[in-house]
C-alpha cells in the first residue's frame, strides 16, 4: 500500500497536474489527451492568444510558410517556375517587332526615300506609342508681303521745251545742280558730241547728252511719302554718318530722290521725297505758302495769355512770325497744342514756344500741302497716287 504522499509524488514526476482527466468517450474506444494550461504571466494579451492558438492547433492544419530569399529550400521551390524575362515576353506570334511595326505601305519616308510622297497616307497623331507614322506634315512658309509696285506717272512736260543743262543733269540723277555746274566747267559734259563749258546753257529733251563719255537721260518721276520717325536726319548725305531718311526709302526706287524741305532730327511726321525739281520748288518756296499743321507737346501747360500772344504774332530774331491758327488739342491736357503755319523758316515751331519759356518735348507734322500720314505707321512709306500728284502739280492745296 502506498501512502498519499507517495502517490502525489508519482503524479508530479509524470508531468501531471491537479486538474481532473476527462472521462472516456461513450464508445470507450478513444481517450482525449490532457492539455496543460499555460500559466498566466505578465506578457500582453495578444502574445498570450498567439501562443495559445499555436498550441491548440493541430499539426496537419498549420499552413506551410513560403521560404524567403536566402532561406534553405527557396531555390528548389523556384526551380520549375519560369523566370520573369520568359514569363512576360510575348509569344512569337505576337512579338513586339511584328506587332507594332508599320507595314510597307505605311513606311516612313526616311526608310524609303525613292517612293513618292503621294503614296503615303496622312500621318497618325495622338495614337500608338508616342510615334506618328507616315510623312511629316509639311508646313508652308508664311506669305511675305509683296513689295510695292512702283507707279509710272504721266509726264506733263513739253518735250520741245528748253531746259537748263545743270537741271537736266540733276533730273537725270547724276548730281545736284551745284555739282552739275562744277562738272560743266570741268568739261566732262557733252551735248550732241561737243563739250559744253558755259554755265546756263539750255537744251531740249531730244538732245544727246553724255557725262564722262556715258550717255544719260532723264529719269522717270518718283513721289514717295514717308512717315518720318525720330532720330533720322533729313538729308541725302550726312558728314557725321548719322542715320538719314534715305536709309528708310532705299528700296523704294533706283532713281535719285531727295526730301522736299527739312524736318529736325527729333521731329516726326509727313515728309515727301521726289526727283521732281519743279514740284519741290513749288512746295518749299515761301511765295507759294504751303500749309503745314503740327502737333506739339510741351513740358508744362500753356496759358491762355501765351496762346493769344502766339496767335497775334511773335517777333523773333529773323522777323515777325504769323500763325494761321492755334488751339488746344484737348481741354483736359493743356500741354498738347495744334498749330497751323505757312512759314518755312528753320525750327520755327520750337522757337515760338521757346520764346515763352516752354520746352518742346515732341513735335509731329500731321499735314503738309494736302498730304497726311493716314494709314501710314511710323517709319513706313508709300508711293503717291496719280490723283495726289496731279493735285500737287496744279497747286490745289495751300
Amino acid at each position: 500500500m502506498k501512502s498519499d504522499n507517495e502517490e502525489k509524488h508519482e503524479q508530479m514526476s509524470e508531468g501531471g497536474t491537479n486538474e481532473k482527466q476527462s472521462s472516456s468517450n461513450k464508445d470507450g474506444n478513444k481517450e482525449k489527451k490532457v492539455i496543460n494550461k499555460i500559466p498566466r504571466s505578465n506578457q500582453d494579451p495578444g502574445q498570450e492568444r498567439k501562443q495559445q492558438s499555436s498550441y491548440n492547433s493541430r499539426p496537419d492544419q498549420v499552413k506551410k510558410r513560403r521560404p524567403r530569399v536566402g532561406e534553405r529550400g527557396y531555390a528548389s521551390d523556384q526551380r520549375n517556375r519560369p523566370s520573369s524575362s520568359d514569363r512576360y515576353q510575348p509569344s512569337d506570334r505576337y512579338s513586339s517587332s511584328d506587332r507594332y511595326q508599320p507595314s510597307d505601305r505605311y513606311a516612313s519616308p526616311s526608310s524609303d526615300r525613292g517612293r513618292s510622297q503621294s503614296n503615303y497616307p496622312p500621318a497618325k497623331r495622338g495614337g500608338g506609342y508616342g510615334q506618328a507614322y507616315g510623312p511629316k506634315k509639311v508646313i508652308k512658309p508664311l506669305n511675305k508681303k509683296k513689295p510695292f509696285k512702283q507707279i509710272k506717272y504721266k509726264e506733263s512736260a513739253d518735250p520741245n521745251a528748253p531746259i537748263r543743262l545743270n537741271k537736266y543733269l540733276a533730273n537725270a540723277g547724276v548730281c545736284s545742280r551745284r555739282e552739275a555746274d562744277e562738272f560743266i566747267q570741268a568739261g566732262v559734259v557733252k551735248v550732241n558730241g561737243e563739250v559744253v563749258k558755259e554755265l546756263g546753257t539750255k537744251i531740249i529733251r531730244a538732245d544727246n547728252v553724255t557725262f564722262q563719255d556715258k550717255p544719260i537721260s532723264l529719269e522717270s518721276k518718283v513721289y514717295v511719302l514717308l512717315n518720318k520717325p525720330k532720330g533720322f536726319v533729313t538729308t541725302t548725305d550726312d558728314p557725321e554718318n548719322r542715320k538719314t531718311v534715305m536709309d528708310l526709302v532705299r528700296s523704294a526706287c533706283s532713281e535719285r530722290i531727295y526730301p522736299v524741305g527739312r524736318l529736325d532730327r527729333g521731329t516726326t511726321g509727313v515728309l515727301l521725297l521726289t526727283n521732281d525739281g519743279d514740284l519741290a520748288s513749288k512746295l518749299t518756296h515761301p511765295k507759294y505758302e504751303k500749309r503745314k499743321i503740327y502737333q506739339v507737346w510741351v513740358d508744362k501747360p500753356v496759358t491762355i495769355e501765351h496762346m493769344q500772344a502766339i496767335a497775334d504774332g511773335v517777333e523773333l530774331e529773323d522777323g515777325e512770325i504769323l500763325v494761321d491758327a492755334i488751339s488746344y488739342v484737348s481741354e483736359d491736357d493743356l500741354t498738347q497744342i495744334g498749330i497751323e503755319i505757312h512759314s518755312g523758316k528753320n525750327r520755327i515751331v520750337r522757337r515760338l514756344f521757346e520764346k515763352f519759356d516752354y520746352r518742346v518735348l515732341k513735335l509731329d507734322r500731321v499735314y503738309f500741302a494736302g498730304l497726311t500720314k493716314k494709314n501710314l505707321s511710323r517709319g513706313r512709306w508709300r508711293y503717291l497716287t496719280e490723283k495726289e500728284v496731279n493735285m500737287l502739280r496744279m497747286g490745289a492745296f495751300d
